[in-house]
């Protein structure tokens, strides 16, 4: 067992204690299962907004995500693994990072949170980063959650329809608003 000889110990070991609990890791440590789903995102950032439809392919190793016209043009095409990430234009230009979430920030002008967001998509909790706060409703889903500096809202279909995926998502952090509707599920492990 451990002495203190002063609260002022205590109370800075408690401190330090506290903030290495609440500081979130880089990357979560596994990817989240396969899916496929079709969607609209409307997205708020730093006094503009931007909106489309949206087709996310999650795989076992990539992700391809394609944002869309109402008539189904393509206003970008972002795939991404292990090695980065490309995000094509509307014209056909390419940006490249590292990381989807750089990639979003400086080809698009707004962060997509991507490795996060497969799992939040499925109303689940990153595993290993760090959770701020879990509210789930009466059914035992997911409501709000804090996680890694975002605070996201799941709207849920009613119990009746069977789905324990969220319909919705509100996401915050700083100076972004991200809403993704889930229109359908189509493939993986979809309800």
């Amino acid at each position: 067992m451990i002495r203190f000889k002063s609260c002022a110990a205590l109370a800075a070991c408690s401190a330090l204690a506290a903030c290495a609990a609440l500081s979130p890791t880089s990357e979560p440590v596994q990817r989240a299962p396969a899916f496929d789903l079709v969607g609209r995102v409307a997205v708020r950032y730093d006094g503009r907004a931007f909106s489309s439809s949206v087709r996310w392919l999650h795989g076992a190793e990539n992700d391809e995500i394609s944002l869309l016209t109402p008539v189904g043009q393509t206003l970008a095409h972002i795939l991404a693994d292990s090695s980065g990430a490309t995000l094509t234009g509307a014209d056909r230009s390419e940006t490249r990072a590292g990381d989807v979430e750089s990639l979003t920030r400086r080809g698009l002008g707004w962060e997509l949170p991507l490795t996060r967001l497969a799992w939040w998509v499925r109303a689940e909790i990153v595993p290993g980063v760090v959770i701020g706060e879990v509210t789930r409703d009466q059914d035992g889903r997911l409501v709000r959650l804090v996680q890694d500096g975002w605070n996201i809202v799941f709207v849920h279909r009613p119990p009746e329809e069977g789905s324990r995926f969220p319909q919705r998502l509100d996401l915050a952090r700083e100076n972004y608003q991200i809403r993704l509707v889930i229109d359908n599920w189509l493939g993986g492990d979809a309800p």
